[in-house]
């Protein structure tokens, strides 16, 4: 089994990467930076959102460009990750959530543009993506299990919701997303998740909380506590990614949903 990884602020390389290799790889829209290697005894291929160094903020990531390449390299599943900011106040921070749901009502990319693959009239494949959860149990499953195993508090489901950044959110803003039920947000799992549907490959999201989002405790979290908990998250999601990919074997991981093609 290949497995794509794809990670987020604060996690720019995987440790324990064995045979690390790294090339530009060209797609459709644009070259994507792809490491490959042996990452728990799996093969890999690991793509950092941001590049080292955080040279891409949330607005500049070609998510289109990532999840091509993934797909193209015949990934069989994507384990991504994302530090994130708590909707719910019950969320501890330093825990993790494996979402199962998601709030993603622009649709769009960081550009403005429809968040899709099928970007030209009679394309081959296009196809609208229909599913239930836009999240694989399997791979929802792997995670829980790898940070059980690590001794991480992890919630089983919640709501991710997605917002455009790279701001963050006002009070008003959290409260109409809390009342939608999302549990936590950040700016890059909205579209990763629809276009790792649309190309047909299983795919799970896990958070890691570093702050509370504006409003939702009397007292905002500190910038220095955000900042000391996104560097606290590169072991916790390390060792769960580790675990979950020490589980999947070559067990064959069935896409979420079904596509109603077009052509």
């Amino acid at each position: 089994m290949l497995i794509g990884i794809i990670t987020g602020s604060g996690t720019y390389a995987l440790p324990g990467f064995e045979g690390a290799t790294s090339a530009e790889v060209e797609t459709a829209f644009g070259p994507v930076a792809v490491t490959s290697g042996t990452f728990a005894g799996a093969d890999v291929l690991h793509v950092s959102r941001h590049l080292p160094d955080h040279l891409r903020l949330s607005n500049h990531v070609t998510h289109q460009a990532n999840i091509t390449a993934l797909r193209d390299a015949g990934v069989d599943a994507i384990l991504a990750v994302t530090v994130c900011g708590a909707v719910d106040p019950s969320v501890p921070l330093g825990s993790l959530i494996a979402f199962d749901d998601l709030h993603f009502l622009s649709n769009r990319l960081p550009d403005g543009s429809i968040c899709t693959l099928h970007t030209e009239p009679g394309i081959p494949g296009r196809a609208h993506w229909v599913y239930g959860s836009p999240y694989s149990a399997m791979l929802r499953d792997a995670l829980l299990a790898g940070a059980s195993e690590g001794g991480f508090e992890v919630r089983d489901g919640g709501c991710y919701g997605h917002v455009d950044g790279p701001r963050f959110n006002t009070a008003a803003e959290i409260r109409t997303l809390a009342a939608a039920g999302v549990t936590a947000v950040s700016q890059t799992g909205g579209p990763e998740t629809v276009l790792a549907g649309e190309a047909g490959i299983p795919y799970a999201l896990l958070g890691y909380a570093t702050d509370y989002a504006n409003g939702v405790m009397e007292e905002d979290t500190s910038l220095e506590e955000l900042m000391r908990l996104i560097e606290a998250s590169k072991a916790t999601l390390a060792t769960t990614l580790a675990g979950a990919v020490a589980r999947l074997g070559d067990e064959e991981i069935p896409p979420v949903g079904g596509q109603i093609v077009m052509g």
